[in-house]
């Protein structure tokens, strides 16, 4: 009995698929990067209010996180307060722009290093018609001055911040330091720079604060920048690590890890180019 030709392509086709059916499988593999699970994954943060209210601190904290896998509680308050925390064992490391408090800070063995990283500058916000005429004074110091002998009304952070020291530092320059409640035009707000920018506008008053901190805020004030980036308006902002020997429960790898990343090359990029966008350019620079 013949074989027909169907069934000759059938069997042919049983035999292919048994061989590739006994073939062995080629094994796939993905090589995957896992990111590392920090030991103590929390770090806490003092910072201060101009580093919070100018959306620095929100816009890279998300970063942070995902590229390190901690978790970064930010407390903000002025320079001072933000110093106390670290001092009472509280922070694990500190963001803050007061020199002399800061170097006091790690002298007093609180903190381990100061690092400078980036900076602004200080201005001077005012009326835009400008009643005490600052607007072409060569310093911070020329306009204080001017605002003093006219009476105008100045906004003083009063809250032991960097801000607020920086202002201290150039009355005391001048030798004529205001005293609120006396001098009935200086007012002392005890509040961050973001309230005091609000109270400022709402009392048409003259008041320093950080550019960064300005910007921000510029669309829903009617005050004016009307003397910026004078040499006495420099602006430095430092990262410091707390010292694990001072208090135990210091998260000394996180704050480590959390300076690192804060200071290299790719952060910084961001750093300087934050702002740019939104308004036209930077709200920070970098060292």
């Amino acid at each position: 009995m013949k074989t027909k030709p169907i069934g000759i392509f059938l069997s042919l086709i049983l035999v292919c698929l048994s061989l590739f059916g006994c073939a062995p499988k080629e094994e796939t593999t993905q090589t995957t990067t896992a990111r590392p699970t920090p030991a103590n994954p929390v770090i806490r943060c003092s910072t201060t209010t101009s580093v919070n209210d100018s959306g620095l601190m929100a816009y890279l904290e998300p970063l942070f996180e995902a590229e390190t896998g901690y978790d970064v509680l930010i407390t903000s308050n002025g320079t001072g307060a933000a110093i106390a925390l670290g001092e009472s064992g509280d922070a694990d490391v500190l963001l803050v722009h007061a020199k002399a408090s800061e170097e006091e800070f790690v002298a007093a063995g609180f903190g381990i290093e100061r690092i400078p990283f980036m900076f602004n500058y200080f201005v001077i916000a005012g009326p835009v018609n400008d009643p005490a005429e600052i607007a072409a004074s060569e310093s911070a110091a020329a306009a204080f001055e001017k605002i003093a002998a006219k009476g105008s009304s100045f906004v003083s952070r009063g809250d032991d911040s960097g801000t607020h020291k920086a202002e201290l530092k150039i009355w005391t320059a001048l030798g004529n330091t205001p005293v609120a409640g006396t001098d009935k035009w200086y007012i002392s707000a005890g509040k961050g720079m973001g309230d005091c920018l609000t109270m400022a506008d709402e009392l048409n008053a003259y008041v320093l604060t950080d550019k960064a901190t300005f910007l921000s805020m510029k669309t829903n004030l009617e005050l004016g920048i009307l003397l910026a980036e004078g040499e006495d308006m420099k602006n430095t902002y430092s990262l410091i690590a707390c010292n694990p020997e001072k208090h135990a429960g210091i998260n000394a790898e996180g704050a480590q890890a959390f300076i690192d990343w804060m200071t290299k090359q790719d952060t910084l990029d961001k750093i300087a180019a934050f702002g740019i966008q939104e308004y036209s350019e930077a709200l920070f620079y970098v060292n």
